[in-house]
């Protein structure tokens, strides 16, 4: 029996502390299996089958005015075909019938509802083709008919017939030839390729070279000039390029390491490979190569024949991207002509719009004014006619030129001042930049699909919180003149599900206006206080933060926030979508991307007492890999948890053209400064490394230095490393990456114990 009633007393506050400590620890964050299936509902695979009509592709049948398009339904996957005469969507044939026969015909079990194959072609009477298990199959619904015939082989690519079908290009030895096909006579045009100078082939972005004495592969590419008298192609010179390399470990059936190796530069790197653009006059044989245009292969150019063989003609981008000009090469004299100039002490764009037109003018687009936009020249002066589009908002894309009436259809964003900058609208402008007209005046993103000479075009609208809208307007008027479908989320409402939240926050210039959505989870209590992680990639050639319903629900955070997090995604200084200036911030300062995202989720938190502002996480994967790693070494007391996987921690050593455009060059002090790697010593919070094995298009080197650097400095961190990966890992889908991911912040920021072995369900 008890005698001291103090010690009862603090027998009893004791249990109830206890009991106390216990109910908030279930209530606040126990992992459980219970856990990982609310984040794995919201995978890729899975929840795109739960959101009915979310969008409609169009994919036009020939001769008419009607379409195809796929979606998930409550039935299943279902292909549906829209007539814009009758204004009607209906599906496009019976799924369980012509499931029924694929099963007779196949021996294997198909269903109606997930049909084994995601495209189809339609021809005018209604027949459908599609290919499937190496078959190409044709279904007749009306005569209740399906047959099929082997897949054909593909056409080889290792020669190039002329137009009028008497001669075939063809490279032996390195050099290129020609055969007559009447008579069987070979002509060989070029003398001086070999090995490493090789005429005619290019070199593939994802080329690999297997084992020590591995061969490249082989590639062929010429262009015939439309009356069939010269070629256009280039010498590929690989003699000073250097590799890189990779080994693979994963294969079962080898117990040693496969080598591989690519041609790959580096910013600043003289040893890369280069093309040069060659010209061949059949007549004569006469060779013309025009070294003055030589570049290196991760730059590259294209040219194109006039129709009336004349010229040559296509963009030039120098190295660095700071100059870009138009240029034509006239095929007789081999004269080259510079058309067009342009450049910047940053960067020029290296998609700028060019539009071709049929009357000796051609319609360019540029950030010349600080934001692009269109301007009309004259191809034989390259003078400027006049600007067409102008004003402090962004053209992305030329939809359509109607060069008879003189009027251009564009997409473009930022324009409308009662709308998010980032929400892109279709608009009619006349030629000589009179008479703008808003064609989409709804307040969201327009995701337009249009197909040459049609009158009309597909509009999927939505926000991140307004579910997609699927309509066909009028091409010049804008006007709805029907609606196809509207996405169904009622599935999503039944599990509680909360559209990401628009917010605003305030630049580290302190005055621009940035845009970010958070993620909250689907049993969400505002009582609570949740760890909040930050999803990145700042890039300066995109902008990361979903604007669509489909991508707002579709990606890497809402499965993240399901866990018991707040996930959060912010597009700041120095990304794209926001005029020059804005872009420019982040030229020769890659490095400060993140410090945006500090503002902001201060800012954020400031105004939502849920947010836990201690605990900030960060992930992202790539140049978002690169972000990550920084962000826990330049804001080493803001950042506690860091996930970066397949990162470019140093930039001197990944690709050239992407840090040669956005980082800048001649390569500078700051790419040393602002390396990952230089910074290691600053690591104070808990950082988890990844990277594929085999990634050829961040190559895995960066992240292995960045690990050395780290053990150097004495710092604790944790590397992951898949051997049988390339760059394509812990995507949206979800793998055995994606639940480490998890895991990492379940252990490190919640501070709760993951469940080990757990594999993900899909």
């Amino acid at each position: 029996m008890l005698k001291s009633p103090s010690l009862k007393s603090f027998i009893y506050r004791y249990f109830n502390t206890f009991l106390f400590l216990l109910l908030f620890h279930n209530s606040f964050g126990q992992i459980t299996e219970e856990t990982y299936h609310k984040a794995e509902y919201f995978l890729s695979d899975n929840i795109q089958k739960e959101v009915y009509h979310l969008e409609v592709i169009p994919h036009w049948i020939k001769n008419q005015n009607s379409f195809w398009h796929q979606t998930y339904t409550k039935d299943g996957m279902r292909f549906f075909i829209t007539n814009l005469d009758e204004k009607s969507t209906k599906e496009a044939f019976d799924h369980n019938e012509l499931a029924n026969y694929l099963s007779e015909k196949s021996g294997k079990e198909i269903i109606g509802d997930a049909l084994p194959f995601t495209s189809i072609e339609m021809d005018e009477q209604g027949k459908i083709s599609f290919e499937w298990m190496n078959q190409n199959w044709k279904f007749d619904a009306e005569k209740k008919e399906l047959t099929s015939e082997k897949v054909k082989d593909r056409p080889t690519r290792d020669f190039a017939i002329s137009p009028d079908g008497n001669w075939k290009a063809f490279t032996r030895n390195f050099n290129l030839f020609v055969e007559n096909l009447q008579t069987g006579e070979e002509i060989q045009l070029s003398f001086d390729g070999k090995k490493d100078y090789e005429y005619a082939s290019f070199w593939g972005w994802s080329d690999m070279i297997y084992g020590e004495n591995g061969e490249r592969p082989y590639h062929f590419s010429a262009r015939w000039s439309p009356d069939s008298k010269f070629i256009q192609t280039q010498i590929v010179d690989l003699r000073l390029a250097e590799k890189m390399f990779l080994l693979d470990f994963s294969q079962d059936s080898k117990f040693r390491p496969e080598l591989m190796a690519y041609y790959r530069g580096s910013p600043g790197d003289s040893t890369v490979v280069t093309y040069t653009p060659v010209l061949f006059e059949l007549d004569s044989k006469e060779e013309t190569k025009f070294p003055q245009l030589t570049l290196p292969h991760f730059i590259g150019m294209n040219l194109n024949w006039s129709a009336d063989s004349q010229f040559l003609s296509g963009t030039y981008l120098e190295r660095g991207f700071k100059r870009f000009s138009v240029i034509e090469i006239d095929a007789k004299s081999k004269e080259l002509r510079k058309i067009y100039s342009e450049s910047s002490p940053t960067h020029v764009n290296n998609n700028n719009i060019f539009r071709r037109l049929e009357n000796d003018q051609f319609i360019l687009g540029t950030e010349k004014s600080g934001w692009n936009h269109l301007s009309l020249y004259d191809w034989k002066t390259g003078k400027l006619i006049n600007t067409i589009t102008s004003g402090e908002y962004v053209v992305s894309n030329i939809l359509s030129v109607d060069e008879k009436n003189e009027v251009i259809y564009f997409e473009a964003n930022g324009r409308e001042n009662d709308q998010n900058p980032y929400y892109s609208n279709l608009y009619r402008i006349n030629m000589d930049g009179s008479g703008i007209a808003l064609l989409t005046p709804e307040n969201a993103f327009h995701s337009i699909s249009y197909s040459d000479e049609k009158d009309y075009f597909i509009d999927n609208y939505s926000t991140v919180d307004q579910p997609t809208v699927s309509v066909v307007r009028e091409l010049k008027s804008g006007k709805i003149i029907y609606e196809i479908s509207k996405a169904d989320i009622s599935n999503l409402k039944k599990k509680g599900y909360q559209s990401p939240k628009q917010f605003t926050a305030t630049a580290k210039d302190g005055k621009t206006t940035l845009y970010g959505i958070y993620y909250l989870p689907t049993d969400f209590n505002s009582k609570k206080s949740y760890p909040i992680i930050d999803y990145t990639y700042s890039g300066p050639h995109i902008d990361i933060t979903p604007k669509t319903f489909k991508a707002g629900l579709i990606g890497l955070q809402q499965p993240m926030a399901e866990l018991g997090f707040v996930v959060v995604t912010i597009d700041g200084l120095g990304t794209s979508g926001r005029g020059k200036a804005f872009n420019d911030v982040s030229y020769n300062n890659l490095g400060d991307g993140t410090t945006d995202h500090v503002l902001a989720i201060k800012q954020l938190a400031a105004k939502n007492k849920f947010i836990d502002i201690d605990k900030v996480g960060i992930f992202g994967h790539s140049a978002g890999g690169y972000d990550a790693g920084r962000a826990m070494l330049l804001h080493p007391d803001f950042y506690k948890v860091g996930v970066a996987s397949a990162g470019d921690h140093d930039h001197r050593m990944e690709k050239a053209w992407w840090p040669e455009m956005y980082m800048g060059y001649p390569r500078g002090d700051f790419y040393h400064e602002q390396s990952n790697v230089t910074n290691a010593a600053n690591l104070k919070g808990y950082l988890l490394l990844a990277h594929g094995g085999i990634d050829e298009n961040v190559n895995p080197s960066a992240t292995f230095k960045l690990a050395e650097a780290l053990i150097n400095a004495g710092k604790d961190f944790d590397l992951f490393i898949w051997p049988s990966r390339n760059h394509n890992f812990g995507r949206s889908n979800g793998d055995y990456f994606t639940k480490k991911r998890w895991d990492y912040f379940i252990e490190h920021l919640m501070g709760e114990e993951p469940i080990r072995h757990y594999q993900i369900k899909k």
